[in-house]
């Protein structure tokens, strides 16, 4: 009766083996994760796709537990120039005096393009404007363009609304739409310009107020509010955002999202950011509004 009982365990071990073998889904990765747990933070821009990846993967994998939180760029790059984080999230790329802080930390950010967007121009509804010119953004965001009459609009004053400081979609558009790209210049937002801590803020305020402009990702943009069409200069084409106009070049507001860590990732981290750069995980990009990588 012991060596029956010797055989049953036996085999029925062997056919739980058997039920294990095979039964990971093919995600890029070779080996199951270990049990970890791995603390991702940073961009408010990038916090909903950031969730959905992690909620997706912990079901791929349970004994993989994802902690996302929000914050800003800047907050998610100075975890990660602190070591207190496993990955930062960013809608700007690093700058070179954050790599130096890092690296003054014992740290070494190593970048990772996980997704792209568009920022959208946004008004309210009413608003009979349809297009503007980078020229034109920058002339309004800095303060020399005040009422909505001077690019076309009725005659209202212009109320402009933008993302906190702290936020890497801030500093995008300030560098690359305020200044216009051009590295030597100094222009900053106009003093009265509303800084607000949310993407969906922006949008709700947009809905509710004729008078606003606003900025917000792709991804945030509801169909409660109106997108403008954007042109490089007075001479261009003015081209509205979404996937295809972004994969193509013609959206001249469009960035690279990021994640970074310390290092080359391995194990754990390293599976997870392999997942994430695949076509499974990529599908969330394109449902969440996103740009996918190519």
């Amino acid at each position: 009766m012991k060596n029956l009982a010797y055989i049953v365990i036996a085999l029925l071990l062997l056919f739980l083996t058997g039920c294990n073998n095979g039964t990971a889904p093919s995600t890029g990765i070779t080996n199951p994760p270990q049990i970890s747990t791995i603390v991702n933070k940073g961009s408010d821009t990038l916090v909903n796709l950031a969730l959905a990846w992690a909620e997706k993967y912990h079901q791929l994998y349970p004994n993989v537990e994802i902690s996302v939180t929000g914050g800003g760029s800047g907050t998610g790059i100075a975890a990660l120039i602190n070591n207190t984080v496993d990955i930062a999230n960013a809608s700007r790329q690093i700058k070179s005096e954050e790599i130096q802080q890092a690296e003054n930390n014992g740290v070494n950010p190593f970048e990772f393009i996980v997704a792209k967007d568009a920022i959208a121009i946004i008004v309210n509804p009413n608003n009979p404007v349809d297009q503007l010119t980078i020229k034109q953004l920058s002339d309004i965001y800095s303060g020399k363009i005040n009422n909505w009459k001077e690019v076309g609009g009725e005659d209202r004053v212009i109320v402009r609304l933008s993302r906190e400081t702290n936020s890497g979609t801030h500093v995008f558009f300030l560098e690359n739409v305020v200044r216009m790209g051009n590295p030597d210049d100094n222009t900053l937002f106009s003093t009265d310009t509303l800084l607000l801590p949310s993407s969906e803020g922006i949008t709700s305020e947009t809905r509710d107020n004729p008078n606003v402009i606003g900025y917000d990702g792709l991804g945030y943009v509801t169909p409660d509010v109106k997108v403008i069409a954007i042109a490089g200069d007075a001479s261009g084409t003015f081209i509205l955002p979404s996937a295809e106009t972004v994969n193509q070049g013609q959206y001249p507001i469009a960035r690279d999202l990021y994640m970074y860590t310390n290092n080359q990732p391995t194990e754990a981290i390293a599976d997870y950011i392999t997942w994430i750069l695949s076509p499974d995980a990529q599908t969330t990009v394109t449902q969440l509004g996103f740009v996918p990588i190519k």
